[in-house]
């Protein structure tokens, strides 16, 4: 059994696609999964399962369309293993979210979108955002006092959005001591 980090796009966003968070881990339990925690109400996961990572996407797609009722144009699931999230911090650029309380930081991550592709995506702001591609996903950083000039959200008004799930640094973090503990 193999631990996952399961991102999920799309629920408890802006008062749509409500899921609380114990209905979730019941479905994946129902699903065969274990070891199953939440974090935040934002679709975080950490799990065990034998599966491998696209089996559990797909899985999980098909059981939320089908015991919820959610927008399914909305929602994706991106299963990551432990070790390829455990290296979105391994491989950060240097000092990014090491200055929380200067930048906002995030990790961007692409489902079934090339980085060349989401990088198109984006018009970051001189002196405000700042991105670098990374593997299978773009982190993301704005200076906090410039917050409100971030380009950003025409960033998220744009079709390729559709294709990228957004989590602050922080949560990264936690997800992460999640993941070893």
């Amino acid at each position: 059994m193999a631990r996952h980090v399961i991102l999920l796009r799309g629920i408890n966003v802006g008062g749509k696609n409500k899921l609380a968070m114990a209905a979730l881990k019941a479905c994946l339990e129902e699903l065969g999964y274990t070891g199953i925690s939440t974090y935040i109400a934002s679709g975080n996961v950490v799990m065990s399962s034998a599966k491998g990572a696209r089996a559990i996407e797909r899985e999980i797609e098909t059981a939320l369309g089908e015991r919820f009722k959610l927008d399914s144009e909305l929602i994706r699931v991106l299963a990551l293993p432990a070790t390829k999230f455990n290296a979105v911090i391994k491989d950060r650029p240097k000092e990014f979210g090491d200055e929380p309380g200067k930048y906002h930081s995030d990790a961007i991550f692409l489902m079934g979108l090339s980085v060349a592709e989401a990088v198109q995506a984006f018009e970051p702001r001189e002196g405000v955002d700042t991105l670098w591609p990374g593997k299978g996903l773009i982190y993301h950083q704005r200076l906090s006092a410039k917050r409100t000039q971030t380009r950003l959200n025409k960033m998220m008004a744009n079709p390729a959005y559709k294709s990228m799930t957004i989590r602050s640094w922080q949560t990264v973090e936690k997800l992460a001591e999640m993941l070893d503990a």
